[in-house]
């Protein structure tokens, strides 16, 4: 299982939102490119990026702070938050992103993730947000009667090289990564799945590792990152269970 730091982004400094509300967010680092080394100094592979002022906005707001991100380490990134159209894409994937998530497009405009798929295979990611099994946009502020299982399914189609599913009712709370939706989402594709939303500690990588069931092949980890309720150490070798 791939462990991926998060590093969400307001006003171009390290955050955590709590279920996903943007009047709830609580800043953790004002240096996010120190934060991205630092993640790669304790050994983590890859790192997740989310310009959240542009997952509302619809457009790049923290380009310079991502950039930075991704000239600090060599570990590859996957950048989302506001990727609505194919100059989006090329954008962030010229500055060196490995790969970029689209969202709310992936919703909106089905033609864009295939078209986007073809052209760059192995490096679109969809995310998958869901509250109450239903799929919320814009940046999580807008619910839909889409279900999670029903996006990820027409997915498999469209050329995704993975899926992000976050449950935005745990996200920032610390409650547990939602293994139940996750596994049903991977149980109705063969595109790898990463959960997200609500990591408290090793306890949810290696329930996740030993889980009877469809692999879950990644895990987002956020604010018990930053507050220091997980060894890197510890949750690295949980991961390679």
């Amino acid at each position: 299982m791939i462990l991926y730091p998060a590093i969400d982004l307001k006003g171009g400094q390290c955050v955590r939102l709590i279920q996903g509300r943007m009047d709830s967010s609580i800043a953790f680092n004002a240096d996010p490119a120190g934060q991205a080394r630092a993640f790669v100094d304790s050994g983590y592979r890859w790192l997740h990026v989310v310009d959240l002022d542009g997952a509302i906005a619809g457009e790049r707001r923290n380009s310079a702070a991502i950039e930075a991100i991704i000239a600090a380490t060599h570990a590859p990134v996957q950048v989302g938050g506001g990727v609505r159209d194919m100059a989006a894409v090329e954008y962030w994937l010229s500055r060196g992103a490995r790969r970029v998530i689209i969202g709310t497009a992936a919703v909106r405009n089905p033609d864009f993730v295939r078209v986007a798929a073809k052209a760059f295979p192995g490096q679109i990611v969809i995310g998958i947000d869901a509250r109450g099994g239903r799929v919320a946009v814009e940046g999580w502020t807008e619910a839909t009667d889409i279900s999670a299982l029903d996006l990820a399914r027409r997915q498999e189609d469209e050329g995704a090289a993975a899926l992000i599913v976050t449950d935005i009712d745990r996200d920032g709370i610390k409650a547990g990564i939602n293994l139940a939706l996750t596994q049903a989402v991977a149980g109705v594709v063969t595109i790898p799945v990463i959960a997200s939303g609500g990591f408290r500690g090793v306890e949810d990588i290696r329930e996740a590792v030993h889980a009877p069931g469809p692999r879950i092949a990644g895990m987002i980890m956020g604010r018990a990152l930053y507050d220091g309720s997980v060894d890197p150490v510890e949750a690295l070798a949980a991961a390679s269970e």
